[in-house]
């Protein structure tokens, strides 16, 4: 058996063997009704969007449909897993574009695990002179292993349990980010 088809077999394994936490309903749902809280915390501002990639990019499309204000959006690559299932060091691969001095700015992700990702990059957008930074995530894992204890997004949809996540942008291996729910990874498979 070639190595790709024991890739093949291992993901549909995982998705097979998944644990369903939140349905593409209730994700959309949650989704709609964040939308409604950042509408209101940005009336009369004109934010820039930064959206986290890859992970970020799912919720962010179905987000930005449903805020009723206007606002620059743009995208920043910075990853800590790069295909892997456990996390390194920071490694930043592409900076937004637009200015973001004087700037309120909405930071975009799929999840807030540790969440020094985060941190790193609200640092960066203060550092470039941003006038706010807030935050907004799909998901807020729970566990107590955080960058900095009692850390939350200004903004989040979910909560999910403390397994390895896919699904609406989070990936296993790189896959999977297009499950239309968010999903587990059952021990065995992690």
């Amino acid at each position: 058996m070639s190595s790709a088809d024991q890739l093949q077999q291992e993901l549909r394994r995982v998705r097979r063997e998944a644990i369903e936490l939140h349905s593409s309903d209730q994700v959309q749902e949650a989704i709609g009704k964040l939308a409604f809280e950042v509408t209101e915390a940005y009336a009369g501002k004109v934010p820039v969007f930064v959206t986290i990639m890859n992970g970020g990019m799912i919720f962010a499309a179905e987000l930005v449909k449903r805020l009723d204000f206007p606002l620059e959006m743009d995208y920043l690559h910075a990853s800590r897993y790069l295909g892997e299932t456990t996390g390194g060091e920071v490694e930043w691969l592409v900076t937004p574009n637009a200015s973001l001095a004087g700037r309120d700015v909405l930071i975009v992700d799929d999840i807030l695990d540790v969440g020094s990702t985060l941190l790193s990059i609200i640092d960066a957008c203060k550092a470039q002179g941003a006038a706010s930074v807030k935050t907004c995530v799909l998901v807020d894992k729970q566990h107590d292993r955080k960058a900095r204890p009692g850390l939350k997004a200004d903004f989040t949809a979910l909560q999910a349990e403390d397994l390895y996540l896919f699904g609406m942008g989070m990936d296993y291996k790189g896959f999977w980010r297009n499950a239309p729910g968010i999903y587990g990874v059952r021990e065995s498979n992690s």
